[in-house]
């Protein structure tokens, strides 16, 4: 049970690409390693699970309690933290929820991921920087990525020796490691035929790079975990929209219920499944807009909604899920398509604009009462949005949102993703 941090000093450094080298290396190698990912991140937990087979959670500081982090954190083997944006990137006003955060909670030592394609001499005061910012955040080696020849990394590595900081090897400009993206982060591990050759191919740069048996050496034990109550399900059995337009579920929630004693299905709106008998309906997030005239198309799935909502089964649309169940949907192309018409929303990606940001909402309705930690990230514009607000909502800076989201009879839906309940 010991454990890793990746960093870095801004994003768009490499560290996702060679976190992923990293499991999938260790793990061919027959060695015990897992992933997590800090802050708010459905894809990037997809590639890790993919790269060592093993489940892998999101660490929020921000949004989660030092216990509950811990026990996440929790497990057998080395545990690979891959950080979010640069090392000391939080929310504002204070920078909460940073990597840095874990790093402190944890106890953990953190591998700089440098970015060296456009650095020489002066990778040293960079590093110099980020090793000396906070004596509780140690930076215990560096990783150059994206080096241009032996020459370049021989310049780097030189001027890197008077820190007294192992480099631990150097990655070297790649294009066939670059990964496809779209607007809310990398293209989802599953959309990809050709993942397990990009997560080998990652894993032959790193093993050629890197010093792996110095790298590991540099883990730290994890702080003991104490066990938790789970997060209450919303109901003893529930029906889960799962496939490549609602993939955006926390595992961390979906296990919580499970151990809670819920019993949970899923099911395909794109294949065109009915949602299952069950006790509440989930709508996660996703990319609905990249699917939206199959899904108008699929009356079998949004039948099911209808009828289901027509009986009072409660139903739950989390961001790309709470669009399909409103009136409809407009994709970046300008096509309005038809969806669930259950609540009185319409949205649109014709004109995109991002939300972005943590959020604390506050229900006193619907299945999830109380103040939760959430976030929001989308670039969805709100036509019409009429009816019952199902949340009001704080940005992590305290400021007044206003009310979020929408309920009517059984269903209701928000663009917020919940995180964990906060404490009282």
């Amino acid at each position: 049970m010991a454990g890793l941090i990746l960093a870095a000093p801004s994003s768009g450094s490499g560290k996702t690409t060679i976190t992923l080298g990293l499991l999938r290396a260790l793990s061919r190698r027959g060695e015990a390693v897992r992933g997590a990912k800090s802050g708010p991140d459905y894809i990037d937990p997809r590639f890790h699970e993919a790269a060592c087979g093993q489940p892998c959670p999101n660490l929020d500081a921000w949004a989660m309690s030092p216990d509950r982090i811990r026990a996440l954190a929790a497990g057998d083997g080395l545990l690979l933290i891959e950080g979010a944006m640069g090392l000391f990137d939080g929310a504002p006003p204070d920078g909460k929820g940073a990597t840095a955060d874990l790093a402190r909670l944890l106890g953990l030592p953190v591998v700089l991921v440098v970015d060296a394609s456009r650095l020489a001499g002066s990778v040293a005061p960079l590093v110099r920087g980020f090793a000396g910012f906070d004596p509780a955040v140690r930076i215990a080696g560096v990783v150059l990525n994206a080096t241009g020849s032996e020459r370049h990394e021989a310049i780097l590595t030189r001027a890197l020796a008077p820190l007294g900081l192992p480099v631990l090897g150097a990655i070297r400009r790649d294009r066939a490691l670059s990964q496809p993206s779209r607007h809310l982060g990398l293209v989802q591990a599953g959309e990809r035929p050709d993942l397990d050759a990009f997560l080998d191919a990652a894993a032959d740069r790193v093993e050629a790079g890197i010093d792996l048996e110095a790298f590991t050496a540099l883990a730290a034990l994890l702080p003991e975990a104490k066990p938790l109550p789970p997060i209450p399900a919303p109901a003893r059995s529930i029906a889960i929209a799962s496939d490549q337009a609602f993939a955006f579920a926390y595992p961390h929630l979906l296990a919580d219920w499970q151990r809670s004693g819920a019993t949970i299905r899923t099911f395909s709106p794109l294949a065109d499944e009915a949602a299952p008998e069950a006790e509440f309906i989930l709508l996660p997030g996703g990319y609905p807009e990249l699917h939206a005239g199959r899904i108008a198309s699929n009356q079998r799935f949004l039948g099911s909604l209808r009828d289901a909502a027509a009986r009072g089964v409660p139903i739950y649309g989390e961001c790309g899920g709470y669009m399909v169940l409103g009136q409809s949907l407009t994709d970046g192309e300008g096509q309005r398509h038809k969806m669930a018409g259950l609540l009185d929303l319409e949205t649109s990606f014709a004109a995109r604009r991002l939300h972005l940001g943590y959020r604390s909402v506050h229900a006193s309705t619907g299945p999830f009462l109380g103040t939760w930690a959430a976030h929001e990230f989308h670039y969805a514009t709100t036509i019409r949005a009429e009816g019952q607000p199902l949340f009001v909502a704080q940005d992590a800076e305290g400021a007044d949102l206003g009310p979020m989201g929408l309920v009517n009879g059984s269903v209701c839906g928000s663009f917020a993703h919940l995180i964990a309940p906060k404490p009282h």
